[in-house]
């Protein structure tokens, strides 16, 4: 059991479930994006553990950044998404590799393919480390999926409760009352 401010954490998803999905990913991305130079695009700050550790394991020629959107506050989505650093690159002619720490309602998502193909990206993949498939409500097809999980709150492996607990190595899920 792990506290976390008022709340309290369970472990859920341990270190080597998260590298076997990943490097599962890593390879299913390889095979599709053989004979291109992918821009993977991380959705910051809760994708950058996740990103990092696909990147290392596609090992092959790729472009990285980041953008950050924002959505939650402490453990809900607020149904709004801010852009809060947006995207600098020229993406004309480029295949785009969105990944994502998590899914669920696709609002974020939504939002960051609109960006995307508002600047001219030629392809667009998403790969999401964790869906919640109960929940997702949008008709974006999702490339490449992890795990999937129930509509619970998660964190840890760069995901955080109110700031707190990116840099658990392992997964937690809050505890139901």
């Amino acid at each position: 059991m792990l506290q976390i401010k008022n709340q309290f954490f369970e472990p859920y998803i341990t270190k080597e479930e998260l590298s076997k999905a990943v490097e599962k990913m890593a390879k299913d991305i390889r095979t599709d994006h053989k004979d291109e130079t992918p821009l993977f695009l991380g959705i910051l700050n809760g994708a950058f553990v996740f990103c990092s550790d696909l990147v290392r394991a596609y090992d092959q020629p790729c472009e990285i950044s980041f953008i950050k959107l924002a959505s939650y506050e402490q453990t809900q989505s607020t149904g709004i998404v801010k852009e809060i650093i947006g995207l600098n690159e020229d993406l004309t002619h480029k295949t785009v590799v969105v990944i994502e720490d998590i899914i669920d309602t696709g609002n974020t998502l939504e939002k960051i393919i609109e960006l995307l193909k508002q600047n001219g990206a030629k392809k667009i993949k998403v790969a999401t480390l964790f869906l919640k498939p109960t929940v997702y409500n949008k008709k974006i097809n999702i490339d490449y999926i992890g795990i999937e999980i129930p509509n619970t709150f998660i964190l840890g492996y760069g995901m955080d409760y109110d700031g707190m607990g990116r840099g658990l190595p392992e997964v937690y899920a809050l505890k139901e009352s």
